[in-house]
């Protein structure tokens, strides 16, 4: 019995480690389907049985699970960090921006900032960040 059980347990770790070398979301299925299957095995000791289960189940996982996944991963809605605790915001500025040179008050924080259009933005005047380089915020002057 334990040995069905640590058999399937060792392909289900084996499929993970492949999906981490090829993060597709496909061996994924297979690796939760041997899991399953290591849980099933402490009621069923019959290798046939848990074969047949384990390809039903990850062809069921493919289908199903996959996808799921998959709309999950392309979700670009789902802002994260600095998306959306900066991205969109306003911000006041405290020292002259240029393409060079500027910085930007938000949240209490000094952050450096750089106009993406021509021209410089004078201290006090309010803009909005559109989005940011590594530490630097990349700003627009709001008119």
């Amino acid at each position: 019995m334990w040995q069905l059980f640590l058999f399937c347990l060792i392909i289900g770790f084996l499929f993970l480690i492949l999906e981490m070398f090829t993060p597709s979301l496909f061996f994924l299925n297979f690796a939760v389907a041997a899991f399953i299957c290591a849980l099933l095995s402490f009621l069923i000791q019959d290798v046939f049985w848990l074969v047949v289960i384990f390809s039903v189940l990850s062809v069921v996982l493919i289908f199903t699970l996959r996808p799921l996944l998959m709309k999950n991963r392309n979700n670009n809605d789902t802002k994260t960090g600095m998306e959306s605790k900066y991205v969109g915001k306003t911000a006041p500025v405290i020292e002259e921006i240029d393409k060079n040179k500027g910085a930007i008050s938000i949240y209490d924080e000094r952050w450096q900032a750089r106009n993406i259009d021509d021209g410089v933005i004078p201290v006090g005047a309010n803009v909005e960040i559109v989005s940011y380089d590594s530490l630097i915020m990349k700003v627009k002057e709001i008119k």
